[in-house]
């Protein structure tokens, strides 16, 4: 057992390391919702299972977390938390349609669209991002493993290099905390957690 907790973390540890060849991306990502901040622009998030439970997880950091003083609240919005609708498309049309759809409702030019998928191969993540594309919308993946189809749709994209599931989803996890904390550290956070 405590051989697993070595591998595991030391991998998880390594994944966080390499990240550094993609600051830039980060930056850029950081930039992209800024502005979007800055000019009223809705952000959506989106993915299946775990990447479905971190997008939401964004939103809620991005809603709350990320109030500064001064400074104009983002509009964001998780596509995977309104399961009526959801279940609704899936069984009405198809499960692949469930993102797309709920866009059709609300993306308007530029604003801007998550996607986190492990694998970047997710075909409802991938005709979401599509239609957000055609739309002039502001793409940005979250993946891992080869990067999949996401990281040739997307405007920026991070790929966790790895082809473990959980560390791609928890470094995924942080890397949002890493954005949400420098929003936060870039103003006066209106929340503090001491």
């Amino acid at each position: 057992m405590i051989k697993h907790f070595h591998t595991f973390f030391n991998h998880q540890n390594d994944c966080n390391v390499a990240l550094r060849e993609q600051y830039k991306i980060l930056e850029g990502i950081i930039n992209v919702l800024q502005k979007a901040q800055k000019n009223g622009k809705t952000i959506f998030a989106f993915g299946n299972g775990g990447s479905g439970s971190t997008a939401s997880h964004f939103v809620s950091d991005l809603l709350k977390t990320a109030i500064t003083k001064g400074n104009k609240r983002f509009a964001a919005i998780s596509l995977v938390d309104n399961t009526p609708v959801n279940l609704a498309w899936s069984n009405d049309q198809s499960f692949d349609a469930i993102f797309i759809e709920q866009l059709k409702n609300f993306l308007k030019k530029n604003d801007v669209v998550f996607a986190f998928s492990g694998s970047g191969k997710s075909k409802n993540v991938i005709q979401a991002i599509k239609y957000a594309k055609k739309n002039n919308a502001t793409c940005i993946g979250f993946t891992g493993m080869d990067g999949g189809e996401l990281k040739k749709i997307c405007d920026l994209c991070i790929i966790v290099p790895s082809s473990d599931m959980l560390t791609i989803e928890s470094t995924h996890l942080i890397i949002c905390h890493c954005i949400i904390d420098f929003i936060r550290k870039s103003g006066k956070p209106l929340f503090k957690y001491d």
